[in-house]
């Protein structure tokens, strides 16, 4: 199995959205963002994947200009094909068409060389499940810590 190199990952998803499914695509990138990942210069937290007829596209991903490119540097936040298999495209479709559904970017990293981006089909939380997943983190903290002190004595 191939080593996984993490670029950047999208903490502020999993606040932000219920994570339903997870799907790994491949990202067709220019020469120089290839670069620039390799720096871990991206930025996922305003980024969405959107299916376009028969290609899903990548938007709102920055990738910041290589340093030494030069004139070859493309704009950094052009939107970007992901490769997936047709069958794929076509779930994905039938998924986000559902009212609430999103493809949100929750990871980019290499894989065997290749850059790849691992999407999440994603419902948004309201406020009070916001509120209610803030107060377990903080119950469950406080559990172990309670668990830590105990088993000290």
């Amino acid at each position: 199995m191939p080593e996984q190199l993490t670029i950047a990952t999208n903490r502020r998803a999993r606040h932000e959205y219920f994570i339903e499914d997870r799907i790994e695509a491949g990202i067709a990138l220019k020469g120089t963002e290839v670069k620039s990942l390799r720096q871990h210069k991206v930025s996922l937290v305003e980024g969405y994947a959107r299916v376009d007829g028969r290609e899903v596209w990548l938007h709102d991903v920055h990738i910041a200009p290589y340093e030494q490119g030069g004139r070859w540097n493309v704009d950094p936040g052009r939107p970007r094909k992901l490769l997936l298999h047709k069958r794929e495209i076509l779930r994905l479709r039938q998924r986000t068409e559902q009212k609430g559904y999103t493809l949100i970017p929750l990871r980019m990293y290499f894989k065997g060389g290749y850059a790849k981006v691992e999407l999440g089909l994603c419902r948004g939380k309201r406020q009070y499940d916001k509120r209610r997943a803030i107060a377990e983190r903080d119950e469950r903290r406080d559990m172990e810590r309670e668990l830590r002190e105990r088993t000290r004595e």
